[in-house]
């Protein structure tokens, strides 16, 4: 099985020069897990599976379940106004939005980091990306966008959304955000390589994030904060999402009844194949559920758990597999598909 999955990784990478890693567990076993391409390209170092990858917007996934978290401690309701933390910041934020707008991209508020309206090797930060070093910071960036819709409308995605959040959980819990991720999500799971990194001061075994022009060699290092938030900056490895997944489907960061609730589906997209739920993308039986991200050099991510270890809507199995990729199997990738 190894053996034929990874014929079909090595032309996939290979056709599209893929720069990453990629991993297969199949119950609970890994059967396959290989790198391509390099971590630091102009010291030629090599990607490994242990290398830690910037995941990118999958990040908002384990904001999700640090926001969650509180939920259950009742530190925070889905139901609470972000204005009841938020007090006079952020103004032009509509009093209706809460916290669950906010987590199913509902809240119709406007985007610091619009990916439609801004191309990929754009320097779209307003304030020197050195500047935004903590969630609070961030306030410098998200000021001054208009609602662009009212509460609860439609599906939009949104970066800054996401930050709201993390602000939010920040006044609620009274630590900085990083820090509650690490206690309410990694230490939880065990995950040993998972945590918000400053870009500026990568540890070994770390992966750059690359643009996709100037012949492959320009870092993202002066498009992107210096340190993430709710939103994105959270580096990661192969095992530890393997981890991860393992611990949310069984119980050890939030609760079983307050999973079904994450992956109830609250939109449905244009495209007719995905739904969104609390942090989570939702892409019918083939795929349950998925975290995924990729923003200006940051490699993407996917994960997807075992069809049925995900509960609700999205835990049906089809009744024949289809394609080299079979249900039972769990899998997760990462790196830069561009050159």
């Amino acid at each position: 099985m190894g053996e034929e999955i990874g014929a079909a990784v090595d032309r996939v990478a290979e056709g599209s020069g893929f720069s990453g890693a990629v991993r297969v567990d199949l119950e609970g076993t890994a059967v396959f897990a290989r790198a391509y391409g390099s971590a630091v390209r102009g010291w030629q170092i090599p990607n490994t599976v242990d290398t830690r990858f910037n995941i990118a917007s999958g990040t908002k996934g384990l904001t999700a379940l640090t926001v969650l978290s509180l939920v259950e401690d009742g530190l925070v309701e889905l139901s609470t106004p972000v204005r009841t933390l938020l007090g006079g910041d952020l103004p032009l934020i509509d009093d209706r939005v809460t916290v669950e707008h906010l987590l199913a991209h509902r809240s119709g508020i406007g985007d610091y980091l619009d990916e439609d309206a801004q191309e990929v090797d754009d320097y779209v930060m307003p304030v020197p990306v050195h500047r935004l070093d903590s969630t609070e910071s961030y306030l410098a960036v998200l000021d001054g966008y208009p609602m662009v819709f009212p509460p609860g409308e439609r599906f939009c995605y949104c970066n800054g959304g996401f930050v709201v959040l993390a602000l939010c959980a920040e006044r609620a819990a009274g630590k900085p955000f990083a820090q509650l991720l690490d206690e309410r999500v990694s230490r939880p799971a065990g995950l040993t390589d998972t945590a918000f990194l400053r870009s500026d001061q990568l540890p070994g075994r770390t992966a750059l994030g690359y643009l996709s022009g100037f012949d492959g060699q320009r870092t993202n290092l002066l498009h992107l904060p210096v340190c993430g938030s709710g939103d994105g900056g959270v580096y990661t490895t192969l095992a530890d999402v393997t981890a991860l997944w393992a611990a949310v489907f069984g119980g050890r960061i939030i609760s079983p009844a307050t999973l079904a609730e994450m992956v109830r589906p609250r939109s449905a997209l244009p495209d007719g194949k995905s739904r969104y739920g609390l942090g989570l993308w939702l892409s019918g039986r083939r795929r349950p559920c998925c975290w995924k991200g990729a923003m200006r050099g940051c490699p993407s991510a996917a994960c997807t758990p075992r069809a049925r270890a995900a509960p609700g809507p999205s835990s049906r199995t089809p009744r024949k597999e289809r394609g080299p990729w079979p249900e039972r199997w769990k899998g997760w990738w990462a790196g830069d598909p561009r050159p």
